[in-house]
């Protein structure tokens, strides 16, 4: 429906002249040829029209075929604890050094929990396994109680989603229950409850079950397709402001068929979740602008879970952002601009969460904003901003003044180039939590992740409807296949262009007065987001 062609992309940008002025933002009005990629770095990339050139598909691609040979070398993963992730850290140190940024590799500790799954009864085996995040400690023996879980093709269930605290949606903070159906009726306290993916949040799963009086929840993949047959690992921790505090059992995964094998009739089971000390490295990079006292940020993380390479999630957004420094190698912005490839994100979080927290409150102080890269080249993408003006969804966690101006860049780019976007909920449940922790401004892209797409969403960015934005999301087919070329090189040119933005100025944002673009126009206001509004059933209103 819409033209993918970057070359007319870049036509339109070049030469659109803005039907409605937007605060102080500016577009080019002239385009130049098309330089290699050599003369790209060696110049000024001081206007939009310039460093949009030069940011290109091929060039995220390179990165990203980088990242993929690093997981092929080591065990087909690039995750945090691993010789994958650290020759991640190792070429994104390089690249950057080599494009003239200061460089540091930032260490920092943390304790992971590390998971043990055994069946003892009627037979006995181990299986793999890992924690949740947001699991809780301890070490279990009992008996496993299957809650409403569905073996049967095409295992479509909702398991463990009706019991003490409901949801709005995935994502959206838990809430009390009204009386109705619930799955635990009968569930005996001290029980192992076994639950199956799919129908809600495995926040919602693993808080029922816990309520339920459940000693350990295992939470098994769903096994409706092939790519939901292998062990999986997600996220149950609950978003803020939910009538939940963290949970205080054991949270472990499992592939359908072992979960298959633990529903058996008389089935007991061992779950241990301990922790155990870990180090790790994130990657921050600085160019120094006329302002040091006003910084603007950007990151990914650049950690792939342990059963893939990871090169939507997140070596898109990694990979987007190494291809930007690059560019702006020979640039010297208005304001400082520091970017960060973010450790151990897959395992709650914790590269980002302890560099932010290591700042003192005069170096929080300096940084004007952060814009977060993850998974912006989903395969069966839509097109989404965090949504901090609410339109959309109501937000589970404070939003920062300043962070709708950035949002608002972001869809006014969209807006510009003629590419239909959409809100998606600005829950913090990326990098840009702790962030917004310290008041901070935010604002980020993202395509999709294991949401189902709608024939509504289908209608507008095309794909496959019934199939997740990423079909291979935190599975091993994570690779340099599982790619939308379109939405790749569509948000890589939105991230440039953001950045560029606030290099020069973030008036809009925190009132600091900077400089305009060179050689622009203002921008169109933004045109409203399409309203499929891509998250699990039950919609917020808004949604219709």
């Amino acid at each position: 429906m819409f033209n993918s062609d970057p070359s007319t992309r870049r036509r339109r940008l070049a030469g659109l002249i803005a039907v409605a002025a937007f605060a102080a933002w500016s577009v080019p009005t002239t385009a130049e040829a098309q330089p290699g990629q050599n003369n790209c770095q060696r110049r000024n990339n001081n206007k939009y029209d310039k460093l949009l050139e030069c940011v290109t598909l091929a060039g995220v691609r390179e990165h990203q075929a980088a990242l993929q040979a690093i997981a092929d070398a080591n065990a087909g993963t690039r995750a945090d604890q691993t010789p994958g992730y650290e020759a991640s850290v190792d070429y994104v140190v390089k690249t950057l050094k080599k494009a003239g940024w200061d460089v540091d590799r930032v260490p920092f500790t943390y304790q992971v929990g590390v998971a043990e799954l055994e069946q003892l009864t009627p037979v006995q085996a181990t299986y793999q396994t890992g924690g949740y995040t947001g699991t809780g400690l301890g070490d279990v023996q009992a008996a496993v109680v299957a809650v409403d879980i569905n073996l049967t093709p095409p295992r479509a269930n909702t398991s463990g989603c009706d019991g003490a605290f409901a949801e709005a949606a995935v994502g959206a903070p838990l809430v009390a229950h009204p009386e109705g159906p619930d799955d635990f009726a009968g569930f005996p306290a001290g029980a192992i409850a076994l639950t199956q993916r799919g129908g809600c949040s495995f926040t919602l799963k693993a808080h029922n079950a816990q309520a339920a009086g459940a000693s350990a929840v295992i939470i098994f993949n769903q096994g409706d397709t092939p790519a939901r047959e292998v062990v999986f690992v997600g996220n149950a921790a609950a978003p803020a402001n939910s009538a939940v505090g963290p949970l205080a059992i054991p949270v472990v995964g499992s592939s359908f068929a072992d979960g298959a094998a633990l529903s058996q009739p008389g089935s007991t089971a061992r779950i241990s979740v301990r922790l155990e000390d870990r180090f790790s490295e994130n990657v921050i990079a600085e160019k120094e602008g006329r302002r040091r006292d006003n910084i603007v940020m950007a990151g990914a993380h650049l950690d792939s879970v342990p059963a893939g390479p990871g090169i939507n999630d997140n070596g898109s957004g990694s990979a987007a952002l190494l291809e930007l420094a690059q560019n702006l190698e020979s640039h010297r912005p208005y304001n400082t601009l520091r970017f960060a490839w973010w450790g151990a994100e897959e395992l709650g979080l914790i590269g980002s969460t302890a560099w932010v927290n290591s700042l003192s409150q005069e170096q929080l102080d300096e940084i004007a904003l952060y814009l977060n890269f993850d998974m912006i080249g989903s395969s069966n993408y839509f097109i989404g901003v965090y949504d901090a003006d609410e339109s959309s969804f109501d937000a589970p966690v404070p939003v920062p003044e300043g962070s709708i101006a950035l949002e608002d860049v972001f869809e006014s780019y969209y807006t510009l180039v003629g590419e239909p976007y959409d809100d998606t909920p600005f829950s913090g449940r990326s990098d840009y939590q702790a962030f917004i922790n310290h008041d901070i401004p935010a604002s980020g892209l993202f395509t999709g992740a294991e949401v189902i797409k709608r024939p509504e969403q289908q209608a507008v960015w095309g794909g496959t409807v019934g199939a997740q934005f990423d079909p291979c999301y935190h599975i091993a087919c994570d690779t340099f296949a599982n790619n939308s070329d379109h939405a790749l090189d569509v948000n890589a040119d939105a991230v440039a262009f953001a950045v560029l933005t606030f290099a020069y100025s973030t008036e809009s944002v925190n009132g600091v007065v900077g400089r305009p673009v060179p050689d622009s126009q203002p921008l169109p206001a933004p045109a409203g987001p399409e309203g499929t509004c891509p998250v699990a059933p039950p919609l917020p209103a808004s949604c219709g």
